[in-house]
């Protein structure tokens, strides 16, 4: 009898170790399901977090990009307008030929007009400008020239075919420039001419002269009159 209930008792405490054993397998497998279910509800979201926080990095990073292309592009604008600050002080006096040499003031000029035509054909106007000013100074370019008819209309004369040259002028030294033009000897013109309105080159002061005496009439338009550059009388 004793050996019977021994063995029953056996029995039932292996059944119970099974038991036991299945019940924590179920709840293992349970607890890992609901642990994974759990660990890859949140991964969706981080992953997307993820992928909007390098899609913003990226952002900041092209933005980031596109500043400081802007900046070297503002640093471009600075040099431009270097570039342009170098040219407006060119025609308020700085010699572009050296950096040093200023250019001539229309105040510091003595100027004249004088008729030079070579023959009864071909009409030239001289244009002296001797430097009255104490330093040197550089007459190169083109004059600006306006030429006013006696109905008092001026017209501006168009440029001549020619390269400017050197014109450096010291204290009390002269520069010419010509009015070219072809003579109309019929006495029917139609220009009337009066005075010649100079402003030296690269400068903004104008002066009245007179038209030479004796000079020939225009053939044409004052468009057909052509001035050119200033060189030294040397």
């Amino acid at each position: 009898m004793k050996l019977t209930r021994i063995a029953a008792l056996a029995a039932l405490g292996v059944a119970a170790t099974f038991s036991l054993t299945a019940c924590n397998g179920d709840d293992s497998s349970n607890g890992q399901a609901a642990g994974s279910s759990s660990s890859s509800a949140p991964s969706a979201p981080a992953t997307a977090d993820s992928g909007s926080s390098d899609s913003s990095g990226s952002s900041a990073s092209s933005n980031g990009g596109s500043k400081s292309s802007g900046g070297g592009s503002t640093a471009g604008s600075g040099k431009s307008g270097s570039a342009k600050g170098s040219a407006n002080g060119a025609v308020n006096g700085t010699s572009k030929s050296d950096g040093k040499t200023k250019f001539c003031k229309t105040q510091d000029l003595a100027i004249d007009a004088q008729n030079a035509a070579p023959d009864k054909t071909s009409g030239r106007i001289n244009i002296t400008m001797i430097n009255r000013g104490s330093t040197t100074c550089s007459a190169t370019g083109f004059a600006g020239v306006d030429i006013k008819d006696a109905d008092h209309t001026s017209n501006p004369i168009p440029r001549g075919q020619a390269q400017p040259r050197i014109t450096t002028l010291k204290p009390g030294d002269a520069a010419v420039f010509d009015l070219a033009y072809t003579i109309d000897s019929s006495g029917n013109s139609l220009s009337h001419p009066t005075n010649i309105l100079v402003t030296p080159p690269n400068e903004t002061h104008t002066i009245t002269l007179n038209w030479p005496s004796g000079a020939g009439a225009v053939k044409g338009s004052y468009a057909d009159v052509e001035v050119y550059p200033t060189h030294n009388t040397d």
